[in-house]
């Protein structure tokens, strides 16, 4: 078990919580929520110890093991990668160092000969003898093929990095499990397997994470960060949901037959306290008056921003087609493809990191060139594109509120209209005068949204839209790309996301493209089907 007892943050005269008092318990797996900047990062910091609170204190079990994801993957660029999970397990890291260099040296003194024969014994006890295997396992699930292993940890990209060290803190397999957005930088397929393995641990799991579906899959908790305190829900996010909905209604409903009665009390005192004969009876409804107490409603911490994407110009039936497509790099990606892109269809783009996603949406977009083939965008399409480097696109040194300017439609928009504009998306006061390099991942991704609206697009086009947005912003997208009725090409790893939007599905898997007329779910149907019948 892990418990926080009184726990305070205080950053100058910004309170993150104060007072928190929680107990975690073995056999749970905690989801931590809470808007951006509410202090979940720098919570799950004091429960590892890496961060120390204003007040209070964390303790836990005797012999508990703890393991923390860390970010930290500049650490170890030149480790091969099953260096780099070995050492999640540092008992065992120390043994296999030492075993290794006895191992390697020709000549043993008689005191080396004898720590070689201990060592054996607690390289075996420590897993030393699985160790490979152990390692091995986690790395593939997590998408980084075996013949990588022996490699460095500089010849990954940055999300294959953080895999690695997400396998780093898996191998320790600790009694207590602390994971920070672990779900950046994973396709489908590895989310699906961190959550059955995750669902397997027989620890304490808190997790920080803005993915609906992994929420749902993994939680039995929720720990929910607002009003400046943490409140324990049972069950996964849609329950903390409904129950949290529930909750605020009966408090509200209550409310309105309280302030109902206090208006009758007040009626009869006011009308019958001077009268005589109807003394005592006013005097006992001023007693009852006097003991109702509304329930105070705090407001919360969440914002949503307010997102609606109003196409200009009316979409004809052509839209986007491509003529006998293909790319390829290193490898081939796809080729032969013909898609043809008609109004208001909503296309995922899914597929495992690396196979080309991205570079299928650039070449329909016309912002790459395909090896072969040509793409054709009819009379009408206006595009508005949110890209996965929201950088391609921004003015780092400009003012936020300047590059936003530049999107304008029409000649003559005020500045006060931008900053009504830009507090639909949560840029409130001075915010809008931020450089653009200052601006969190979030708000980048918000400010880039707001450009969207602003270009008021007849096609939108967006690529892992969800990567750094908390979970109100991912559910105000969601609903407004549901409200559109134009055709919306996106590539993204979020399942909720894709399931509640999707009328088709490319995939590209090996090489090759499956273009699939239906929802995500159906596509699914379709792959299981498809594989019983190759047996």
């Amino acid at each position: 078990m892990i418990a926080a007892s009184d726990i305070s943050m205080r950053f100058g005269q910004q309170t993150l919580f104060e007072n928190v008092s929680v107990k975690f318990t073995p056999g749970s797996r905690y989801g931590l929520i809470g808007a951006n900047g509410s202090g979940k990062s720098t919570f799950m910091k004091i429960l590892s110890g890496q961060q120390q609170p204003t007040t209070g204190t964390v303790s836990i079990d005797k012999d508990c093991r703890m393991g923390f994801l860390k970010q930290n993957h500049y650490d170890y660029e030149d480790v091969p990668i099953l260096d780099v999970v070995y050492m999640g397990n540092e008992e065992l890291w120390k043994i296999h160092q030492e075993r290794e260099y006895l191992y390697s040296k020709v000549d043993l003194t008689p005191e080396e000969e004898d720590r070689a024969n201990d060592i054996e014994g607690l390289f075996a006890d420590a897993g030393g003898y699985t160790m490979e295997a152990d390692a091995a396992k986690l790395l593939v699930g997590l998408g980084i093929p075996e013949e990588k292993h022996t490699q460095p940890l500089s010849s990954l990209t940055g999300g294959f990095k953080l895999r690695v060290l997400l396998a780093q803190v898996l191998f320790y397999n600790p009694d207590i499990l602390l994971l920070d957005e672990p779900t950046n930088h994973l396709d489908m397929s590895s989310i699906d397997w961190l959550c059955n393995l995750l669902k397997n641990h027989k620890g304490t799991v808190i997790v920080i994470s803005h993915n609906r579906y992994f929420l749902n899959e993994v939680c039995t908790n929720i720990a929910d960060l607002d009003y400046q305190e943490i409140r324990l829900f049972t069950g996964n996010y849609d329950d903390f949901m409904t129950a949290n909905e529930i909750a605020l209604e009966k408090m509200r409903r209550e409310n309105a037959r309280k302030e109902s009665r206090i208006s009758e009390l007040k009626e009869f005192i006011n009308r019958f306290g001077a009268n005589a004969s109807k003394a005592r009876q006013a005097t006992s409804r001023q007693k009852e008056l006097d003991k109702i107490q509304l329930e105070e409603i705090k407001p919360s911490s969440r914002v949503s921003p307010f997102i609606r994407f109003t196409p200009q110009t009316r979409l004809g039936e052509k839209v986007i087609e491509g003529v006998e497509l293909a790319k390829s790099y290193d490898v081939k990606l796809f080729e032969n493809f013909s898609p043809v892109i008609g109004n208001a269809e909503k296309i995922a783009i899914i597929g495992t990191n690396g196979v080309g996603k991205t570079t299928l949406l650039k070449i329909l977009l016309k912002l790459i060139e395909p090896c072969a083939g040509n793409v054709i965008h009819g009379d009408t399409v206006e595009l508005s594109y949110f890209p996965q480097d929201a950088s391609d696109i921004l003015c780092m040194e400009d003012r936020a509120i300047d590059w936003l300017a530049r999107f304008a439609p029409r000649e003559g928009l005020t500045e006060q209209e931008l900053r009504s504009f830009m507090g639909k998306m949560l840029f409130s006061g001075d915010e809008v005068n931020k450089p653009v390099k200052v601006l969190s991942g979030g708000e980048k991704a918000r400010l880039v949204i707001a450009k969207m609206m602003l270009e008021a697009g007849n096609v939108l086009a967006l690529d892992e839209p969800t990567n750094h947005l908390d979970l109100e912003s991912i559910e105000a997208l969601n609903y407004a790309l549901s409200l559109y009725r134009n055709t919306i090409i996106f590539v993204s790893h979020d399942r909720e996301f894709i399931s509640s939007l999707a009328t088709r599905i490319i995939e590209i898997a090996d090489g090759k493209i499956t273009d699939f007329p239906g929802t995500l779910a159906e596509f699914e149907d379709f792959k299981k089907r498809r594989a019983r019948a190759s047996r």
